[in-house]
């Protein structure tokens, strides 16, 4: 599907969009632009978080490229304008992770490798962050440096509700049972960006928050509601292998872990600990922020991005950037 663009969310001048066929059966939606500046300094691949999508990015494509970068995104495989599995598309669904590890390899050499100029920076948050990690720890890695906003290294208990162990019980007893497609216990079609602002769990930003509402309401075939059995099954056996010390071990470029402070999506303290273990981690935590960093107040963003200068050049000076802004 083409962008979808509104009054209070225009597309960014000079997009390239398109689709890159995987296999037989999944197709991604992705856009790129060139920088709005006189000099490049490389390209940033923007990866996406759980049920998101390319035109809730608009506002950090455009800051990106005044900054005089390249930005390449993507719409992952069963949500945005990507390729849907299941009869119901409101189902987020995947059946392993590897299958996200699939569409980053072809996103990067058809779209990105070919007309994208170097360094390769990436930019991901929560799930997108996850999968970056993956990637830069089993040896896919084709970027010099990593920038992770809320990464989804274990679900916070309050998403959960239950201790890791007895979900992941839960969700193992349910594919076997034969509901891997079903929607996990109290699921819905419903995206929680159309829950209403006071019930959000994601941004303190009521104006953002009511943007990317719009964006569903003009343009409800991006939306995706709770995820089913199996995504559940695979995020959880995912996290695991990540959280391995060996597999931290093995990444060796360097990452700047973002955490947002009042996060009640994924787990800060599994954040700390992964940074701590890495060879060239960084991990600072945003006081006051929800989720979405990147959906959030300026003066989270703010903190954000001077963080985010310092470290993309290779000045190893993010954390003490992001601690003066706080």
């Amino acid at each position: 599907m083409e962008l979808v663009s509104l009054y209070k969310n225009p597309i960014p001048e000079g997009a390239h969009s398109g689709k890159v066929q995987v296999d037989d059966r999944v197709y991604l939606r992705y856009a790129r632009w060139a920088p709005t500046t006189h000099y490049v300094r490389g390209t940033v691949v923007l990866v996406q978080g759980r049920s998101e999508y390319i035109e809730k990015y608009f506002e950090t494509v455009s800051d990106l490229r005044r900054r005089g970068f390249w930005v390449a995104t993507f719409d992952w495989r069963g949500q945005g304008g990507s390729s849907r599995d299941l009869n119901n598309p409101n189902k987020g669904h995947i059946w392993d992770f590897g299958q996200y590890d699939n569409d980053l390899k072809h996103f990067m050499s058809e779209v990105v490798l070919p007309d994208c100029p170097k360094p390769y920076y990436a930019l991901g948050h929560s799930m997108g962050g996850h999968n970056l990690l993956r990637n830069a720890g089993m040896g896919l890695c084709q970027f010099e440096r990593i920038v992770l906003s809320a990464p989804m290294l274990r679900l916070s208990r309050e998403i959960t509700g239950l201790p890791h162990e007895v979900v992941s019980l839960a969700a193992t007893l349910a594919g076997w049972c034969g509901l891997g497609e079903s929607y996990v216990l109290h699921g819905q079609d419903e995206n929680m960006n159309l829950r209403g602002f006071r019930k959000n769990k994601l941004t303190r930003d009521k104006e953002r928050f009511q943007r990317n509402k719009e964006i569903l309401e003009a343009a409800p075939e991006l939306s995706i509601g709770s995820p089913t059995y199996a995504w559940l099954l695979a995020a959880l056996r995912s996290t695991s292998l990540v959280m391995q010390p060996s597999f931290t071990q093995n990444i060796k470029i360097s990452i700047l872990l973002v955490g947002a402070g009042s996060d009640r999506i994924v787990s800060n303290f599994a954040t700390r600990e992964f940074a701590e273990r890495m060879k060239n981690g960084s991990n600072v935590i945003i006081p006051n922020s929800r989720h979405e960093i990147l959906q959030e107040v300026d003066s989270v963003r703010d903190q954000f991005w001077a963080g985010f200068d310092a470290f993309i050049p290779g000045e190893d000076q993010a954390v003490s950037s992001l601690k003066r802004s706080a």
